[in-house]
């Protein structure tokens, strides 16, 4: 209730102060989605730098929010906050040239296992075609594990504008069916993925759970659940690819 009253005075006036409290109100928001993402980039970067990049959707969202949408702010503020964080993890340009570069041999190796065989890679069609031992591929997976998730998060924004729209098709037509070519896309990618991995996938983004509470669940070590964390997130982008 109180967070409806500031957001009735907040849309009529536009005041700075009532900005502030929304700001307070959301903060915590911020950090979650920072601390999830800490999480992937740790080794990289520092909590308090994701929470500032955060802060900026944060800040973004207030100002574009429209409460006559049928949506909550805090699902439309996610949207936002995270793809602020990605946005600038981007732009720093962070992640190793060498590191880049295992991620597009190894990219390319399952495009085209994939592709040629019509089914999912495992681990032993990859390291042959790298030329490689199934444990040096699970080296180079963990490696390259938070340009995975920073990449594929790339292509998931340039493919459609995730903005929160309306359900009314007739609002922005050609916006509303790129995100749900996109949604279907995604949920059938994630379907098609090998058991473990779409388990993961939904464990992590779905019910948020941290590696180490997934680790818990499924029985095995947080590295393991980081490489077919790898493993999904490079299927996935391969096939938006395909809809380049």
């Amino acid at each position: 209730m109180q967070n409806n009253i500031l957001w009735d005075k907040y849309i009529k006036t536009r005041d700075k102060q009532i900005k502030d409290q929304l700001i307070i109100e959301y903060i915590d928001l911020v950090k979650i989605i920072a601390g999830r993402l800490y999480n992937n980039y740790g080794n990289h970067i520092e909590f308090d730098d994701l929470v500032s990049y955060g802060i900026f959707g944060l800040l973004d969202a207030i100002d574009k929010f429209d409460p006559k949408k049928n949506v909550k702010f805090e699902t439309y503020a996610h949207i936002r906050v995270r793809g602020a964080i990605i946005d600038q993890l981007r732009n720093l340009d962070w992640i190793p040239r060498s590191v880049r570069q295992k991620y597009k041999k190894l990219e390319e190796a399952y495009q085209v296992i994939e592709n040629k065989s019509g089914r999912s890679a495992n681990d032993e069609d990859v390291a042959m075609a790298l030329g490689i031992s199934v444990d040096e591929l699970n080296n180079i997976l963990s490696d390259v594990h938070s340009f995975t998730v920073v990449s594929l998060e790339e292509k998931i924004i340039n493919n459609a504008n995730f903005a929160i729209i309306d359900d009314d098709i007739n609002n922005e037509p050609q916006q509303y069916f790129e995100q749900e070519e996109m949604k279907e896309i995604l949920i059938d990618s994630v379907n098609n993925l090998p058991e473990r991995e779409k388990k993961i996938i939904s464990l992590y983004y779905y019910s948020e759970l941290t590696y180490k509470e997934i680790s818990a669940i499924m029985g095995i070590s947080e590295s393991r659940i980081s490489q077919l964390h790898t493993k999904a997130m490079m299927r996935l982008k391969s096939r938006l690819e395909k809809i380049s």
